[in-house]
């Protein structure tokens, strides 16, 4: 089981099932803002897999023009969770930052490259994908 919680320790969860189905880092301009670096590493799980063990009420939801819905602590601003209910209604993503022990699965990929931060440069092996 891999467990992640937020800064404060208020908000906990835990992955369940094995590792996650996938493991991204994504150059959008959304995610780099949200965590205020060149780019955001997020595991995504099937929601089944993934429980809030505690901090409920210390989540604040931000739901941003393009339809994706950034969940984070209202207390120490820990940036925790990205979904599109749309897109991924059965998926979580999950701030790989906010991990507390290794999931069992490393970055397979880069995403939302033709938006990455025009400073930051790529120097890896992973895929890219526009």
């Amino acid at each position: 089981m891999t467990t992640g919680s937020c800064l404060c320790g208020g908000v906990q969860f835990a992955i369940s099932g094995g590792p996650p189905e996938h493991m991204t880092h994504c150059h959008c301009s959304l995610c780099r803002k949200f965590h205020g670096a060149a780019f955001a590493t997020y595991v995504g799980v099937s929601k089944g897999k993934f429980t809030l063990r505690a901090g409920q009420e210390l989540l604040k939801s931000y739901a941003t023009p393009n339809g994706t819905t950034r969940t984070f602590c209202r207390e120490c601003g820990s940036s925790l969770f990205w979904a599109n209910e749309e897109l991924f209604p059965t998926f979580a993503s999950i701030a790989a930052g906010t991990l507390d022990s290794d999931p069992g699965s490393r970055p397979t990929g880069h995403g939302n490259v033709s938006s990455k931060a025009p400073w930051y440069d790529i120097d890896d092996d992973l895929e890219q994908h526009p």
